[in-house]
């Protein structure tokens, strides 16, 4: 059984493709015309043990905005149609994430109802801009975007941290983390995790 999901989509803003491979090995090939946000997607891939492969152009000479966060839609439709039926899985999962000074932790649950709750991030983030292309204010576009269209509820809670880089880095690769844990398959569970044999 393979748990492969790929999605295109194109806009007069953007044209995006994901292919992702839930049980892959973090084998990546990124390329968003946003440095910043490639390294984190790989990050995402990488400790997510998934294969991943994001193709992305948009108009990055206006604002990175429509491309990261249209990336973002993609990734989770991709990440929803490998998932499947959702049989044999996990479905919950967490995990926190230390970066130096900053820490983070992030809890998905694969229940098919989309629900985001993106807390804790200093104020500073909201104008803060890293390597003069990814604004950090689009962190929470992309952990709302993923978490709709993953149909996902997705928790994200920054504890502390004072780097915008090591808060951001630290959020994706905690998603990472949990979304890895709860669509892993679990071998105690043989139909879908849930009293009402549907997610």
């Amino acid at each position: 059984m393979t748990r492969i999901g790929r999605i295109e989509r194109a806009t007069k803003e953007s044209s995006v493709l994901v292919e992702i491979d839930l049980d892959g090995s973090g084998k990546v090939e990124i390329d968003t015309g946003v440095p910043f946000y490639d390294h984190m997607l790989t990050a995402f891939g990488v400790h997510g043990s998934f294969d991943l492969v994001v193709r992305a152009t948009g108009d990055t000479h206006i604002d990175a905005h429509h491309t990261v966060e249209d990336v973002a839609i993609v990734l989770g439709q991709a990440i929803r149609q490998a998932l499947g039926d959702k049989a044999g899985i996990r479905r919950f999962g967490d995990c926190w994430i230390p970066m130096d000074e900053a820490l983070a932790h992030a809890a998905v649950d694969a229940s098919g109802r989309p629900y985001c709750v993106h807390v804790g991030e200093p104020e500073s983030m909201e104008s803060f801009t890293v390597g003069n292309n990814y604004a950090t204010v689009l962190n929470r576009h992309v952990f709302e975007s993923l978490a709709f269209h993953a149909q996902l509820a997705l928790h994200v809670r920054v504890i502390h941290g004072r780097d915008p880089h090591h808060i951001t880095e630290a959020e994706y690769k905690a998603v990472a983390r949990a979304l890895r844990a709860a669509t892993e398959p679990d071998p105690r569970v043989s139909g879908v995790p849930s009293t009402k044999g549907v997610l």
